[in-house]
């Protein structure tokens, strides 16, 4: 079935890390354990313990996380290409934020050791960007993306040099909003004058804002100095929200989706479109097989993260 099927390859984001994501896959499969030594060698450190053994509040920061859903995603992924060594490649490939870094490393586009490496100075660079308390992120349910524009720009005018703006276009219905925390809070009052909902999130920073500009800047410069290849398939940026397969793109790219908001809607509603009728969500969580069910149902996602969802997913792929 999978040589006839239209099938993606989908890669979670920050947020979907948890204490012992992958520990079981590295019970049960050799690649799946050297990716995470290779990790652990690339960082100089035992990220691997921290992931398996916690404690949960360090795996959480930005800098460790990052590093540890790449590592966690590229090994599930690497398990199942040893159980089903005739996998083909996809269709089209697709991270949601961070999860473009996983996308890219298995479209050999990247090194996992330079990803593990960019993710944990971007990861550190979106921290140090932005002041504590400075910055403020909220999911917004309710009101169209146009409208929501519209409703960031105005909060924005009322304070000169405040910024607010859409960060995250996750599903319909569902948008997340980034920036100065007065200006988020501005934009919060007019979404709910429109009978829009808001939810304050609980984040670090305000990511995919341009008060992220700085650690884009960070970002372009350590991009710079690793080997980029042509992607062996194609993988959908978060920025645009078009395939891409040129070498020459990749960088910008990754660089402008830092503080550029994540298309995923685009994403997914770009693959259907395509003829895509399955999905790998490859990776802890099961985020992006709730987003998906939103933007496009009549995608079926099978999620790879586990030695249980391995075999589910390989028999998924095999059934005829």
């Amino acid at each position: 079935m999978v040589a006839r099927m239209q099938l993606a390859w989908l890669f979670p984001g920050q947020g979907s890390q948890f204490v012992g994501m992958g520990k079981e896959l590295v019970g049960s499969s050799k690649a799946a354990r050297e990716i995470f030594d290779r990790a652990d060698a690339a960082l100089g450190e035992k990220l691997s313990t921290l992931i398996f053994e916690g404690p949960e509040e360090q795996l959480t920061l930005t800098a460790n996380a990052q590093p540890a859903i790449v590592t966690t995603s590229i090994a599930a992924l690497e398990a199942l290409r040893e159980v089903f060594p005739a996998l083909p490649p996809p269709r089209f490939a697709a991270g949601h934020s961070l999860g473009e870094y996983s996308a890219l490393v298995a479209a050999g586009a990247l090194s996992l050791e330079d990803a593990v490496r960019l993710v944990r100075a971007r990861g550190e660079a979106m921290q140090a960007a932005v002041p504590a308390g400075t910055g403020a992120m909220a999911a917004v349910m309710g009101v169209d993306a146009d409208k929501l524009t519209a409703l960031c720009a105005q909060a924005e005018k009322e304070v000169p040099g405040e910024v607010v703006s859409p960060a995250n276009f996750n599903a319909p219905g569902q948008i997340v909003i980034a920036g100065h925390a007065a200006a988020v809070e501005r934009a919060s009052k007019l979404i709910s004058e429109e009978k829009g909902k808001v939810i304050p999130l609980k984040v670090s920073a305000p990511f995919h804002s341009a008060l992220m500009a700085p650690a884009a800047r960070i970002v372009d410069a350590r991009l710079g100095a690793v080997t980029v290849n042509a992607p062996t398939f194609p993988v959908i940026a978060n920025f645009d929200a078009k395939p891409n397969q040129d070498a020459a793109r990749v960088r910008p790219l990754l660089v402008s989706q830092v503080d550029g908001p994540v298309r995923w809607e685009e994403s997914v509603t770009l693959m259907a479109r395509e003829g895509v009728t399955a999905a790998l969500e490859i990776g802890p969580g099961k985020v992006l097989a709730g987003l998906c069910r939103r933007i496009a149902k009549d995608i079926k996602v099978v999620g790879v993260s586990d030695k249980a969802s391995l075999d589910a997913a390989h028999a998924f792929l095999t059934q005829s």
